[in-house]
């Protein structure tokens, strides 16, 4: 018995033992379609049309690269022209000329052509200007399949709009090999479950929307480690390990509809006997086993037959006519199709390819051709293409999948997410080759995160001495699942040192083999792997470290001796902001909250104020963050998000309030008591009755204001005098007014005593006052003895992250981050720049409870969601939600007094604070310098508007007389749609 003879029996016998147990062979076509009496007529009819050369042209589709020259073009417009082909695969190119030399080959062709694409993780696998969508790898860390489904779905609609029929993916490989050269990110991963899942999900998200499907790389590339576009792999796997495993997507996949299969180039002796032979030209594997044992009724593809897997064997017409007899329907990329059509007719015309044989594949792409509605062909409009190719749509399914994706391998003592911020100080590290950016200013949302960087490591450890906690993110290309994705040597060296002297959290930002390298996680606190370096996922990691998302993920593959497949640990959300949400996402619409811009733009265009922050959150997310104009009108400081504007009177609900709610509920103070009970020396004046809540709902008869400043300037010059006020600190002048101003403290009391000593209103009735404001200031730091600014950075601030609020901003910020306010002419003669616009805090030392608060808008919202979550944000809660209750009620509505304790309410008539849209749950503020912000329990909604209205003078109303501020409220409130 020949050897030859012996391999095949032994092949014959494996095949059989490997197969008894099947009785699941798909008998279900595929290419059928529901008009299925329409479609035959079809095929039968186009079919008949053609000659010979033509029928054979059928089985070709050529590649052709939009952005090549025009000799190119013209070869594959002659291939159209003469030889009759049946499809074109689009490689590298942009949408819009891929547009128009579909439209202008299929105007050529006598039938219309199948086109074609790799866009396994869409569009932008081969086209600039359009979506990269997560890459297989990240989505198998998924722990549901929608994500999978939505991906597909989104992918199919994009080549759908491009006039793409087929699309070559989903990539089912399930890669068991970390070395694999060519696969990798490309699989779902190394668990055949998941893969099949994720593949089946991903198949019917594409399929959905008429885009054909197609399994790779048959029967299995996940587990070499060379590349086929370069010589051919070996598998060397038994035919029962292949069935178990590597075939097991494929037959759940045709049970559930695959249209079509393509065969890789791949050397795999237990499936085919002859040495070297490709399985993509092997009867044994794609007839005998892909089409006869497992039943498969869709269309078959050759992997390109330009790759060295295949073109190595054979002169290019001859690999044609092999891979054809084989059983292949449509050959890809051939390198001679002239040349292979000529083999092919021979081989028809000699008897050795049947007719039968023929008319099979043929009329298998004629039905493709049919499902794919190319019996009703249009051309594409390139009409808003570029846009159509890039939606909202696509980041939402982008956001969930990555959120979903982001897998946390150790949580060591549960240090993730972070907790006890005031405790934290964070350093970050950058390791790789690629920007981390956006991870960083993200963190940088949540808590001060400073980037620590050195040349050298005993420079850069010495730098992260005075950090208790350090986070490393390793950053490495994201242009495509092939690049390199390991840490250097001396990188590990680092990573290792900085673990074993800090607390670390570790972040990968790369392909999950990178976790092989980690030898020991011993030093790791917290380790995240969010295998890739896009925009999306770096914001949702930093999110996931501070609990404003949770995690979820489970790791896809294993990794070396520390990490096995499945591996994950959830951790909380602990309600905190997220950010960089579409605004569908929490039913708002997009294009509807957009009108937002044009108000703001024409706010700065008609001088209405120089610049603004606004924000919008909805349940939790914050989805519309956005900068106009400028710091001053001479343009030369755009605005950003980390710029910090005086607040004015929403010092009043940022800081003065939430201490006398933490005083209330703790039961030290009680809304019902007199201001005169808790400041003895107002026992004998005309406020000694005034209560708490009466004077925080502006009902206690007080003042609306007293110009202290008055009384301290000449009565001739209006400026300040000299008795009051020095141009240089001293121990007597030790209080700073505004630059090269210091007062004396004594002027305190004198504060004190006007107000102690002012005449009440006449009427009851409401009007707003700053007055209580600095009573209560006076209340609570004799009783504490520490300032507001003490009291408020430590008992909300710092614990809530909330980096950017604060008294005394110079002592923080720079004057470049700080928005200047008014060209003060009328007090302290300069533009007040970095100190507090409000007079009566100005003269407080810019510590007043009134006013002297700074913030940028987020740390505004962060604020106003503690509220709206009832008194918690993050891990912590500060309040009881009946406190948040007793102090957000209106208790005199009754007496025409909207306001509640302390809280802005909605107007009571068509006249007030809002659009008149909000739900009288809701509760805000606004701020003499152009501030604004309100918050809506019903709504779930968190609005904030920062501006310096007054730059340079207090005489522009332009935001008050145009309603700027709620006509914005009002088209958030429009914009709503669930």
């Amino acid at each position: 018995m020949n050897r030859t003879l012996l391999q095949s029996l032994i092949l014959i016998f494996a095949f059989a033992k490997a197969y008894t147990s099947q009785a699941q062979f798909s008998s279900h076509d595929p290419l059928i379609t529901n008009d299925s009496i329409a479609q035959i007529k079809w095929v039968d009819s186009v079919y008949n049309s053609l000659n010979q050369r033509e029928k054979v042209g059928q089985l070709f589709m050529v590649d052709l690269f939009s952005n090549k020259g025009k000799a190119h073009v013209a070869a594959v417009r002659k291939l159209v022209e003469e030889q009759k082909i049946g499809g074109i695969i689009f490689s590298k190119g942009g949408p819009l000329q891929q547009a128009h030399l579909t439209n202008e080959l299929q105007a050529k062709s006598k039938t219309p052509m199948l086109i074609a694409m790799d866009a396994e993780w869409g569009l932008s696998m081969r086209l600039d200007s359009t979506y990269a969508f997560p890459w297989n790898m990240t989505l198998g860390a998924t722990p549901s399949t929608r994500s999978s489904y939505d991906v597909g779905r989104r992918i199919g609609q994009h080549c759908k709009r491009l006039g793409v029929h087929i699309n070559f993916a989903p990539d089912v490989d399930i890669n068991t090999n970390p070395d694999n050269p060519i696969i990798g990110n490309r699989s779902f991963g190394e668990d055949m479950y998941n893969v099949t899942d994720k593949s089946q999900a991903f198949m019917k998200g594409m399929q959905s929307t008429g885009t054909l499907a197609c399994a790779k790389h048959f029967p299995g590339h996940g587990d070499t480690d060379q590349d086929s576009h370069k010589t051919l792999p070996t598998v060397d796997f038994s035919a029962e390990r292949i069935d178990s495993v590597e075939l097991y997507p494929y037959r759940k996949l045709f049970k559930e509809g695959m249209a079509s299969v393509m065969v890789a180039h791949l050397n795999i002796p237990s499936l085919e006997p002859r040495p070297g032979y490709p399985t993509s030209i092997s009867e044994k594997v794609v007839t005998d086993l892909l089409k006869n044992r497992m039943g498969f009724k869709g269309l078959i593809f050759t992997d390109a037959l330009n790759m060295k897997g295949a073109s190595n064997f054979s002169e290019p017409g001859q690999i044609d006519l092999q891979a054809f007899k084989a059983g292949n329907d449509v050959l890809l990329i051939s390198e001679n199709v002239p040349k292979a059509i000529d083999k092919i007719i021979a081989s028809w015309n000699s008897g050795e390819i049947t007719d039968e044989r023929i008319e099979h594949s043929v009329k298998k792409i004629l039905k493709a051709k049919y499902a794919s509605g190319l019996h009703k062909y249009r051309p594409i409009s390139t009409f808003n293409l570029i846009n159509d190719l890039n939606t909202e749509s696509d980041d939402v399914v982008y956001e969930r999948a990555i959120s979903e994706a982001v897998t946390v391998l150790r949580n060591k003592d549960s240090i993730l997410p972070l907790k006890n911020l005031e405790l934290k100080k964070i350093a970050y590290v950058e390791l790789g080759d690629d920007s981390g950016a956006i991870f960083l200013k993200e963190l940088n949302k949540y808590s001060k995160v400073t980037q620590v960087k050195a040349t050298q490591l005993d420079e850069l450890l010495r730098k992260l001495e005075s950090y208790n906690t350090v986070i490393v993110g390793l950053h490495r290309s994201n242009e495509s699942p092939w690049k390199g994705y390991q840490l250097k040597s001396t990188q590990l060296t680092w990573l290792y040192e900085i673990a074993r002297t800090h607390e670390v959290i570790f972040d990968a930002f790369v392909r999950p083999y990178m976790l092989a390298q980690l030898n020991t996680i011993e030093n790791f606190e917290g380790i995240l792997m969010s295998y890739q370096n896009s925009e999306w996922s770096q914001k949702v990691s930093a999110q996931i470290i501070f609990g404003a998302r949770p995690a979820v993920g489970r790791l896809p593959v294993t990794a070396g001796s520390q990490f096995q497949v499945g591996d994950g640990v959830d951790t909380p959300y602990l309600r905190r902001l997220a950010y960089g949400n579409t605004a569908s996402s929490v039913g708002l619409d997009t294009y509807k909250l957009s009108k937002i811009d044009s108000i703001a733009n024409h706010t700065v265009n008609s001088l209405g104020a120089p610049g603004m922050q606004i924000l919008v959150a909805r349940r939790g997310k914050v989805v519309y963050q956005k900068n106009f104009g400028y710091h001053t009108y001479s343009k030369e400081l755009a605005v950003k998000d980390e710029d910090v504007y005086d607040i004015a009177s929403l010092t009043k609900i940022m800081g003065t309030l939430p201490l006398v709610m933490e005083l209330e509920e703790n039961g030290v103070i009680d809304l019902e008591d007199s201001i005169g009970t808790l400041i003895p020396a107002l026992s004998t004046t005309n406020k000694k009755d005034i209560t708490i809540k009466s004077m925080l709902s502006h009902y206690a008869r007080l003042q609306a204001w007293i110009p202290f400043y008055r009384y301290t300037l000449d009565s001739i010059t209006s400026r300040p005098m000299s008795q009051y006020y020095s141009s240089s600190k001293s121990s007597v002048y030790n209080v700073e007014v505004a630059q090269n101003l210091f007062t004396n403290r004594i002027i305190q009391d004198t504060i004190f005593n006007r107000i102690a000593n002012s005449e009440l209103r006449s009427r009851q009735e409401y009007k707003y006052s700053d007055l209580p404001y600095y009573l209560l200031k006076k209340y609570m730091e004799d009783r504490s003895k520490k300032t507001l600014h003490e009291l408020t950075t430590n008992h909300f601030y710092k614990r809530m992250g909330m980096n950017y609020m604060g008294y005394l901003p110079l002592q923080r910020f720079s004057k470049d981050e700080i928005v200047p306010t008014e060209n003060d002419m009328a007090y302290r003669g300069q533009l007040i720049h970095g100190f507090v616009h409000d007079q009566g805090a100005a003269m407080q030392g810019g510590i007043g409870g009134h006013a002297g608060l700074f913030s940028n808008a987020n740390d505004v919202a962060k604020m106003m969601q503690m509220y709206l979550q009832n008194g918690s944000y993050g891990d912590v809660t500060y309040f009881k939600p009946e406190t948040i209750s007793k102090f957000n009620t209106c208790y005199y509505c009754d007496q025409e007094v909207r306001r509640g304790v302390g809280f802005d309410k909605p107007q009571l008539d068509e006249v007030g604070p809002t659009c008149g849209c909000v739900s009288m749950t809701s509760f805000g503020h606004s701020g003499f310098t152009g501030a604004y912000t309100w918050a809506d329990p019903d709504s779930e909604i968190v609005y904030v508007f920062l501006s310096n209205r007054i730059f340079p003078s207090a005489e522009n109303r332009f935001l008050l007389s145009e309603n700027i501020r709620t006509n914005i409220q009002q088209i958030i409130y429009d914009a709503i749609i669930d």
